[in-house]
C-alpha cells in the first residue's frame, strides 16, 4: 500500500510540476504522442461535449443513462474535486491509483524520449485514451478541457455526435472577447457527417456545420427534470441536450432505462445539497453560472436566511459575480442593510491564482467577513449555507467542515 501511494503521489508531482502545469492549446503534441501509442483514440466511439457551462452535467447524465442501458462507458471530465482519478472513469469506477500512475509515467517517459513537451492536461488526455482503449470501452463521453478547436480532446477525427452547451464569457484571454469568437472555438468539435446538438442556434454553428457537412440539431423542447437526481433550474437545458443525444444516437434505449439512469446521476459539487449541514455546494465560477445558482436558490430556498462562503480565481469576472449574488432584493441583502440576517464570508484558498480576500471585499456591495482557519460556522442556526465561486476550493472546505461530498 505504501508503494502504491508513493507512485500515485509521484505521478501527481510530475503532473503539477512547473514544466507540465500550464495551458498550451494545439493538437500537434497530442497527435505525436498518440501516434507513438498506436492511436488508441481511433478505436473509440466518442460523444464529444464542449461549452462554457453545463458540459460536466451533460456528460454525467449521458454516462449514467448509457451505463443503465448496459453499455461499457468511459467518462472523461475535469477538473476533479479531490483526486485526479475522478477524471477518468469506466461505468462510475475511477481509474485505480496504481494504474493511473503507471500510465502517467509510461506516457510522460515516452514523450520525453521523443522530445514532445506535453502539458498536464495533454498527459491526462493521452492516459484516458489509452486506458479506455486498453479496456475495450464501448462509448466514451468526452468533455473538452478548454475551448474546443485546439483542445487536446479534439484529436478525434469522428464522433457519434457532438454537443455544445450554453456559451458565455470565460477564458476570454484564450478564446476571444466576443460570444461569436468563443462559439467559433467551441464549434471546432463539430465533425463531418456527425450530428451536432446545440441549444442556441448561433450563426457560427450553422456556418461550420454546413461547411463540413454535419447535421445541426437545435433543440427547442425542454425535458421534464422530475426524474433527474441533479437539481437546479439550469439542469433542464442540460438534460434536454443529453436526451436529444441519446434519442439521436441510441433510439433503441427505452424510457424506463432512461429514467433509471437519470435517478442514478451523480455530479458532486454542482448544486449539491447536503441535508445534515443545510448546505449547497456549487462550482459556479463565472457570471452565467452564478446567475443560474442565484435563480436556483430563489426557487428552492426563497425564505431561508443565506450564508455564503465564496472564493474564486483572480482571472474570473468576480466583480460581476458578486453583483449578481448580492444585488438587493426583498428578502436578501436589502439596500439599507436593515433587518438583514444573511452573511457573506470570503475565502482565500490554496491556489496560485486564488483571489485575496481584500480583492473580493473591495468590489462586494454588501458587508462581508473573512473565513480563516479559526472561523467556526454553526450549520444548525437556520441559515442555508452556500459554498460557491470555484471548484478548486471545495476539497479544502470539505476537509475543514468534515463534509461528505463524493
Amino acid at each position: 500500500m505504501v508503494s502504491m501511494i508513493k507512485k500515485y503521489d509521484d505521478a501527481i508531482n510530475l503532473l503539477t510540476s512547473v514544466g507540465k502545469f500550464h495551458i498550451s492549446l494545439g493538437l500537434d503534441r497530442m497527435e505525436q504522442i498518440l501516434e507513438l501509442l498506436g492511436n488508441p483514440q481511433e478505436k473509440l466511439n466518442c460523444i464529444h461535449v464542449a461549452g462554457t457551462n453545463g458540459k460536466g452535467s451533460v456528460c454525467t447524465i449521458l454516462s449514467s443513462v448509457l451505463s443503465a442501458a448496459g453499455k461499457k462507458v468511459g467518462l472523461y471530465t475535469s477538473p476533479h474535486l479531490f483526486k485526479y482519478t475522478e477524471r477518468i472513469q469506466i461505468c462510475g469506477e475511477k481509474i485505480p491509483d496504481e494504474t493511473f500512475a503507471q500510465y502517467v509515467f509510461e506516457i510522460s517517459g515516452l514523450a520525453d524520449s521523443h522530445g514532445i513537451d506535453l502539458t498536464e492536461f495533454e498527459i491526462l488526455t493521452a492516459v484516458m485514451f489509452k486506458y479506455f482503449a486498453d479496456n475495450d470501452v464501448e462509448i466514451v463521453v468526452l468533455e473538452t478541457g478548454l475551448g474546443g478547436r485546439f483542445d487536446a480532446t479534439n484529436v478525434i477525427k469522428r464522433s457519434l455526435c457532438s454537443i455544445i452547451t450554453h456559451v458565455d464569457f470565460d477564458h476570454t484571454e484564450r478564446l476571444g472577447n466576443t460570444l461569436d469568437k468563443i462559439a467559433y472555438e467551441k464549434a471546432g468539435i463539430i465533425k463531418s457527417n456527425c450530428p451536432c446538438i446545440v441549444f442556441e442556434g448561433k450563426e457560427v454553428y450553422y456556418d461550420v456545420a454546413n461547411e463540413i457537412g454535419a447535421a445541426l440539431i437545435v433543440i427547442s423542447s425542454f425535458e421534464n427534470t422530475e426524474n433527474l437526481a441533479l437539481k437546479g433550474v439550469h439542469q433542464q437545458e442540460n438534460l434536454s441536450l443529453a436526451l436529444a443525444a441519446i434519442k439521436t444516437v441510441f433510439p433503441e434505449i427505452s424510457q424506463d432505462v432512461i429514467d433509471k439512469g437519470l435517478k442514478n446521476v451523480k455530479h458532486p459539487g454542482r448544486f449539491q445539497y447536503i441535508k445534515e449541514k443545510n448546505l449547497i455546494i456549487d462550482g459556479a465560477h463565472n457570471p452565467n453560472g452564478i446567475e443560474a445558482l442565484k435563480q436556483s436558490l430563489d426557487m428552492y430556498f426563497p425564505n431561508q436566511k443565506w450564508r455564503f462562503i465564496f472564493g474564486c480565481l483572480r482571472n474570473k469576472e468576480y466583480g460581476q459575480m458578486l453583483q449578481i449574488l448580492f444585488a438587493p432584493s426583498s428578502h436578501h441583502f436589502p439596500a439599507s442593510g436593515e433587518g438583514n440576517n444573511d452573511e457573506v464570508y470570503f475565502y482565500h484558498f490554496k491556489h496560485a491564482n486564488s483571489c485575496e480576500v481584500s480583492e473580493l471585499r473591495a468590489v462586494c456591495p454588501v458587508e462581508s467577513k473573512e473565513l480563516t482557519a479559526d472561523t467556526e460556522i454553526d450549520f444548525s442556526d437556520g441559515h442555508l449555507n452556500i459554498i460557491c465561486g470555484s471548484l478548486y476550493m471545495i476539497s479544502e472546505l470539505a476537509d475543514k467542515f468534515n463534509l461528505s461530498v463524493l
